[in-house]
């Protein structure tokens, strides 16, 4: 039995407003080398996701980190229902899940998917790590939100797949106050304002970056548009580490999937964006 696999999360909650918030800690066996705090994709990928995420903490947590996953208000076991969700609530949620493992170790938040925005959202209001490291980011929230919205507007045409996909009248009742249901989800308008107005970018919080893709073409190079943004973002000034695997897009797979090499890879990312740091 390897050290990663005899390693269990410890269920707890931390208190918070609205109510308390489901977190699961995975601890390393000796004193602990840094602190990892995974922030979930959206909605319904997170769901798709939490295997995958316990496994990436299980192995995290065996290589001597301290591993935290958590959930934000309205969402899995923590308080409230996801339609009374909003995005400076969330946000709020990234820094209690840091505050939750203290210690002078580095700090690295680790945003899948959606998870980047909230990273990023949280670094642009004062947050500091000492590296972000993303797994197939969502770095637009004004994309993210019309995808959402084009699936409830899809939702409502039902079986008529030749009838135009139109989100206008989900925004326009958004914009009147309203909570729209988008695949049994209650989007709240605070939620889709903030969402829509965070981009991933580089703040002062943290400008070591490493970014894994998963994909299903081998040879080690990045998506086209991931490679751009990398580019990018290397333009600002940002020490960017990446990495391509190839494997199932397991956040919105039918069936539970996993990526059986995301662990090892996301442990040794996390060996090179902290080496050097300060403990």
């Amino acid at each position: 039995m390897t050290v990663s696999s005899a390693i269990v999360g410890q269920p707890g909650f931390l208190p918070g407003p609205g109510g308390d918030r489901f977190i699961l800690s995975f601890s390393p066996r000796a004193a602990p080398v840094g602190r990892l705090i995974l922030l979930q994709p959206f909605a319904e990928e997170a769901n798709k996701s939490r295997r995958m995420l316990s496994e990436c903490a299980r192995a995290a947590a065996g290589s001597g980190w301290q591993v935290l996953l958590g959930d934000v208000f309205g969402t899995g076991d923590s308080a409230g229902d996801f339609a009374d969700a909003d995005w400076d609530a969330w946000l709020a949620d990234v820094v209690r899940f840091c505050e939750a493992a203290p210690g002078n170790t580095p700090l690295v938040l680790c945003g899948v998917r959606f998870g980047a925005l909230l990273a990023a959202g949280a670094l642009q209001r004062g947050l500091t790590a000492d590296a972000v490291m993303l797994i197939n980011p969502v770095i637009s929230g004004k994309m993210a939100l019309t995808q959402f919205l084009r699936l409830g507007a899809a939702g409502e045409l039902g079986a008529d797949a030749s009838a135009r996909i139109d989100t206008r009248g989900l925004r326009e009742r958004l914009d009147r106050g309203e909570t729209v249901e988008i695949a049994g989800y209650g989007l709240s308008p605070a939620l889709a304002a903030g969402m829509e107005a965070t981009e991933f970018d580089l703040f002062g919080g943290a400008s070591r970056l490493g970014w894994i893709e998963i994909g299903s073409v081998a040879g080690g190079d990045l998506a086209p548009a991931a490679a751009r943004t990398v580019e990018k973002l290397s333009a600002k000034g940002a020490d960017i580490q990446t990495e391509a695997l190839v494997g199932p897009a397991f956040w919105q797979t039918q069936e539970i999937e996993t990526v059986a090499g995301l662990p090892a890879a996301l442990v040794s990312m996390l060996g090179r964006l902290t080496s050097g740091a300060a403990a």
